[in-house]
């Protein structure tokens, strides 16, 4: 990417107004050659406008040329992908921006791009001190950037810019000149997309003068802030409220704060009962168990298994892929028994990998003596599955794969009806372009889920439009043609869904986009369609990612450590887009980090706020946390009693329901502690609690535990050698594992 090439013209403001024609980096051009600042004053009327406040540091430093027009509803445009309404498009601002446009194209050389851009930053007035505090960075950006918004008597916005960088000053002084005296409705319908075709002229990361991607975060995320503050201004000038900001948590080096209410019932998951952690700790140790967790556990049971992490090591949270593998190495480490808590599937899931490893004699314990369902397990064991499944027989070559989030019993039966590969929601969109790329004429037929399956398709179509180096970086054998090919030949089923994830719909992506827009937003693969493109577009940005739990919590803890690396006072605002439960292993994480600085010679603060997109009645707290709690001077981060999620249940997401998995809830401590107390003597009274073997078989005679292991098994070899293994593919050309048609 060409580091200078986003200078635009700067004709909307006085203090840009200064003619450039003077500068001639590139000696084949004349003055009379290079774009002027005339062009533009030839096609708008010049209208002096002040503030209301004359010690603004704007006052008569502006000389807006505008075009009054009719103000229309608006959105943080910035951010969505919805249609662009190009009849209502201001021409002051559109003109602007060809201008700028033209005038960087005029300039053959990167250098000359490089000299221009650093003459805008010249010529944009400085900041003052006061007006650089944490509210006024600008998010996202490598360099620090500060954004200062009006609005005049006039309605119309106003900006200023400053940055600790003359480059990215330079990129934020163009941006200004572009939107500086504009009416709210032209600031609000400038989209990222608009500013594409700067790419052309060296902002798209390629080919330029120490070229950085974050150059080009930088002026889209100057943009998101310059619209989300339009909109505060807008609604603050209509009298309309701004409405309730979603709960959060607060952290910080030496406290942790809530924002929201929360429920005594759950403050315990951060100082969770001592004489219950070491009972449990010692009940651990003493009989050699260990215990995998999903993050989406119950706040409080996490809680208390962080605390006994201290105690006995054979403790493991983590997503449902490396559940078993943990189990595993706790086997080789000498546990006897491993309790599991999570779904049915993930209980089965270790029985089976650990009978695969050779250790059948470890027992493996569930925390109900009910039914643990998954309402996805639940989607992939129905009849219109193995109808889709059917379909999928009958079409050659194909590949099922199918989500780990189902049942040993359904891995095993899809495939005798289809070769299939297990795959995660970190891995799945590699799994289906490495097969498409060793089978080329390949049919990949996704479930269940079917949010997972739509944003898989809609990532590939957005793909398409990339350039075949873009594409070569996400898989070096795929390009825009191969893409374009697989497209026809991804199936995904359409009756299968999350039900929290399900929770995060049109109504939270509102919400998001009016006041969290300029946050960084973090979305699992399984969210609707809406708010998987809101944290694309914000991926493309630099602020989100989309993925699984573990890649969520991966990328805040990235954007962490870079903060501290800055040594800057920052605030860094996540959107927690999955289950509240994630919050656990977030605030662990984040207080690690913040810990480490604590006492060394860094003097920049920084401060993380995880925000919850439910109602707030969804998030409760105790009486005694409404200030923010001081976790002492251990720093202990299991001492506060703050809490996401919902005390017995109650409480729903602006959507009818809590971004809290009931399934999950059902993995009590006091079930836990009930195990480890009967294990072993007491072990038939435990029977229901049991992971046990199947013992039924396949249609094709087959054990279930055997043919069901087997996509996982493939999915293994995958991530080890990146490629599908040979046993597979053979599966797949030849089609012989198909059973009888008697079983549709």
């Amino acid at each position: 990417m060409e580091t200078a090439t986003l200078a635009m013209r700067a004709s909307s403001s006085a203090f840009f107004s200064k003619s450039l024609n003077s500068i001639n980096p590139n000696p084949r051009q004349s003055p009379q050659q290079q774009p002027s600042v005339v062009s533009l004053n030839s096609s708008f009327k010049c209208i002096q406008t002040s503030f209301a406040d004359p010690n603004s540091p704007f006052h008569a430093k502006i000389n807006s040329r505008i075009v009054f027009r009719k103000i229309p509803s608006f959105s943080c445009s910035a951010v969505t992908s919805f249609p662009s309404h190009q009849s209502d498009v201001s021409s002051s601002s559109k003109t602007k921006l060809q201008l700028l446009i033209s005038e960087f194209q005029s300039l053959q050389e990167p250098i000359d791009r490089v000299k221009r851009l650093l003459q805008y930053a010249s010529n944009c007035p400085t900041m003052e001190g006061s007006l650089k505090t944490p509210e006024n960075r600008v998010p996202g950006c490598t360099a620090q950037v500060w954004l200062h918004v009006l609005m005049d008597d006039d309605g119309r916005m106003q900006f200023l810019a400053d940055s600790d960088s003359e480059i990215t000053k330079g990129f934020c002084a163009c941006l200004i000149s572009v939107l500086d005296g504009a009416t709210p409705g032209e600031v609000l319908e400038l989209k990222t997309e608009d500013l594409s075709a700067l790419n052309v002229v060296g902002l798209n990361g390629k080919g330029g003068l120490n070229s950085t991607p974050s150059r080009v975060n930088t002026w889209h995320n100057v943009l998101v802030s310059m619209q989300k503050r339009t909109k505060a201004f807008v609604a603050k000038r209509e009298g309309r409220p701004r409405g309730e900001p979603f709960p959060s948590l607060i952290i910080r080096a030496d406290e942790i704060q809530a924002k929201g209410s929360y429920a005594e019932a759950q403050a315990r998951f951060l100082s969770p009962d001592e004489l219950k952690v070491q009972e449990l700790a010692n009940l651990l140790k003493e009989k050699k168990i260990g215990v995998v967790a999903h993050f989406y556990m119950d706040p409080e049971v996490q809680g208390v298994l962080t605390a006994a992490q201290k105690v006995w090591p054979h403790i493991h949270i983590s997503d449902s892929l490396v559940m078993a593998d943990s189990a595993v190495k706790m086997a080789k480490e000498g546990c006897k028994f491993i309790t599991v808590l999570g779904v049915d599937f993930m209980s089965e899931n270790v029985r089976a990998i650990l009978d695969q490893a050779g250790f059948p004699e470890v027992g493996v314990y569930r925390m109900s003596d009910e039914r643990i369902g998954c309402s996805l397990a639940d989607a992939a064991a129905s009849p219109a599955y193995m109808e889709y499944l059917s379909r999928a027989s009958v079409t050659s070559p194909s590949l099922h794969v199918v989500y780990i989030n189902t049942s040993l019993e359904t891995k095993a039966f899809s495939h005798e009806v289809v070769p299939t590969i297990t795959c995660t929601s970190s891995n799945v969109v590699q799994t289906i372009l490495q097969a498409f790329s060793e089978v080329p004429n390949l049919n990949i037929w996704y479930g269940p889920d079917s949010y997972m399956g739509a944003n898989i398709a809609e990532l590939f179509r957005q793909m398409t439009a990339m350039t075949d180096e873009e594409i070569a970086e996400v898989h070096p054998k795929h390009n825009r043609s191969t893409i374009k090919s697989l497209l026809p030949r991804l199936h995904y089923f359409l009756d299968g869904t999350c039900i929290v994830h399900h929770l995060f719909g049109h109504e939270v992506v509102e919400k998001i986009n009016e006041m969290y827009c300029d946050a960084y937003l973090t979305a699992h693969f399984e969210v609707p369609g809406e708010m998987f493109s809101l944290a694309m577009e914000a991926k493309r940005r630099g602020m989100g990612v989309v993925g699984s739990t573990q890649n969520i919590l991966d990328f805040i803890k990235h954007r962490v450590q870079e903060a501290l690396d800055r040594n800057v006072d920052e605030h860094l605002q996540f959107v927690l887009g999955t289950e509240s439960g994630m919050v656990t292993s977030i605030v662990a994480a984040v207080r690690t980090l913040l810990g480490s600085v604590k006492s060394s010679s860094t003097t920049g603060n920084v401060s993380v706020e995880i925000v919850f997109p439910v109602s707030s009645e969804s998030v409760t707290r105790t009486s005694s946390s409404s200030t923010g709690l001081s976790l002492g001077e251990t720093g202990n981060s299991m001492e506060v009693a703050v809490i996401p999620g919902v005390a017995s249940g109650e409480g729903c997401s602006i959507h009818g329901g809590c971004a809290s998995c009931p399934y999950m809830k059902m993995n009590s401590l006091s079930a836990l502690l009930k195990v480890c107390h009967g294990l072993p003597t007491e072990q038939k009274s435990l029977s229901a609690y049991e992971a046990g073997r199947f013992s039924l078989k396949t249609p094709n005679g087959k054990m279930i535990a055997e043919v069901g292991c087997e996509p996982i098994l493939h999915m293994r070899h995958f991530q080890a050698k990146k490629k599908l293994p040979e046993t597979l593919i053979h599966q797949v050309l030849h089609n012989d594992n198909r059973r009888p048609k008697t079983y549709a």
